[in-house]
């Protein structure tokens, strides 16, 4: 059996901690946008630096780019049983992409785990991350602006995915493990257990 998910959230939920520990639960590889985004800025690609100079204005990079990305990522060996999406779809025109590519293969969507969290609690968390880790685009003004664009582009991507039943709603908020388990058991009640 096979595998295909996403997890979403605001930005400080817990995603890529929490993705990591599911696809190793679940033998599938974690595919993040952001990681894949921060590679190409770090070493200066054309995409690194048309995708640096949207994200350092708090903004998302737009669709064409992303989607273009994600399949030829999702091409790869290692994604052909499965997949963990951190960060993807995040708009209504990426879900439809996804979906038409999925659909290709013969494939779906298994399930949406959502990280629930307060958005104060996050700025917070985003704030302290930001200073251990020297981070200079986590300031609390580009903090605030991404849950902004989060809420009004990724919230209507939950709805559409909420309306087939595949939203898995996850307390984020609490220790690492904590929320792990909260997302293993809702997964395993869907019948995505470790070893799929």
């Amino acid at each position: 059996m096979s595998a295909r998910l996403i997890i979403v959230g605001p930005p400080g939920a817990g995603k890529g901690t929490q993705a990591g520990r599911i696809a190793e639960a679940v033998g599938v590889p974690a595919i993040s946008t952001g990681d894949i985004f921060r590679k190409n800025v770090a070493e200066g690609t054309p995409l690194g630096v048309q995708a640096k100079a949207i994200m350092d204005a708090g903004e998302y990079v737009p669709d064409e780019l992303t989607n273009e990305l994600v399949k030829s990522r999702l091409a790869e060996a290692d994604a052909e049983q499965g997949f963990l999406l951190d960060g993807y779809p995040r708009t209504v025109g990426q879900v439809a992409y996804l979906d038409a590519l999925l659909a290709e293969q013969g494939t779906a969507v298994d399930a949406v785990v959502q990280l629930v969290a307060d958005q104060d609690a996050l700025v917070a968390r985003l704030l302290k991350r930001a200073e251990e880790q020297g981070r200079t685009d986590d300031n609390e003004e580009t903090i605030r602006r991404r849950q902004e664009v989060y809420t009004e582009q990724t919230a209507p991507i939950v709805a559409a995915y909420a309306e087939r039943g595949l939203v898995l709603d996850i307390d984020g908020l609490g220790g690492i493990d904590e929320v792990g388990d909260r997302i293993q058991a809702a997964l395993a009640a869907r019948g995505i257990t470790a070893g799929v």
